[in-house]
């Protein structure tokens, strides 16, 4: 035992030596981000796990369909988040006027494959509030799957503030509604981050019916306020405004 422990020592040292290398030479770079001294040291005796964690896009070893859907769908926030209007994608003439096979619509629709139906989604005109048509993306699959990984470093790629919150640690709806309104609607007071939030919702599967429902009204309130819902339920729905933030929830079991 004492010389494996010496064995894993001197391999820590050896990793820990080659990581302040890259570091040092990363620093040297115009657009390198210098990290303060307290990260360095915490991060010699942190997990390996959160140490070698991905923090880039391309470190990401997911799949990279699912990469690629999620960011595009983080993307259609662009307009209401930053002001960015969406770019109009240019249809093919040919492909319009000479359906294949000459098909039916329905038909077409029924031999699609799940990756062109996921495109359509996300290809999907934005509402009247400039909003994509789904609100909230769930992310599905077994523990150690990265999906947490994913979420938060998609979200710093996309430009947000990961906010991560956990559904299963929040039994209470009252406090589920508040933080889910702090994290969407509030800015940072601080001044040292100023990018918009991206809620990440963690174990939404372990949350009770009554923080689901929370959710779901959030999700849809302004359809409520748009058909003229009057009383008190209108002054409620304005009171906590629109959604105009991004969402992402994650679970184990669909």
């Amino acid at each position: 035992r004492r010389r494996v422990v010496e064995a894993s020592q001197q391999l820590t040292e050896i990793i820990n030596s080659c990581l302040e290398s890259e570091t040092s030479t990363e620093s040297l770079e115009p657009n390198g981000e210098a990290e303060p001294a307290g990260e360095e040291e915490s991060a010699l005796h942190c997990l390996w796990v959160d140490k070698f964690t991905p923090r880039r896009y391309m470190e990401l070893l997911s799949d990279d369909y699912t990469n690629r859907c999620l960011l595009k769908w983080l993307k259609l926030w662009d307009t209401v988040v930053f002001g960015k209007e969406k770019a109009v994608k240019k249809t093919k003439p040919s492909a319009e006027a000479h359906p294949p096979f000459s098909q039916p619509r329905e038909q077409q629709n029924k031999w699609k494959t799940k990756m062109q139906l996921t495109e359509e989604i996300l290809e999907a005109e934005l509402d009247q509030h400039k909003r994509p048509k789904y609100k909230v993306a769930l992310l599905c699959g077994p523990p150690g799957l990265g999906k947490t990984t994913l979420a938060h470093v998609i979200a710093k790629h996309a430009g947000y503030n990961p906010v991560e919150m956990n559904a299963s640690d929040d039994r209470s709806p009252e406090v589920f509604k508040t933080r889910i309104e702090a994290a969407t609607q509030m800015k940072s007071v601080l001044g040292a981050n100023e990018k918009p939030n991206c809620l990440i919702i963690d174990e939404i599967d372990g949350a009770p019916a009554a923080s689901i429902n929370v959710l779901l009204n959030i999700i849809h309130r302004k359809d409520a306020e748009g058909e003229g819902a009057a009383g008190t339920g209108r002054r409620r729905r304005r009171e906590g405004g629109l959604l105009l933030r991004p969402v992402i929830c994650i679970c184990n079991d669909q």
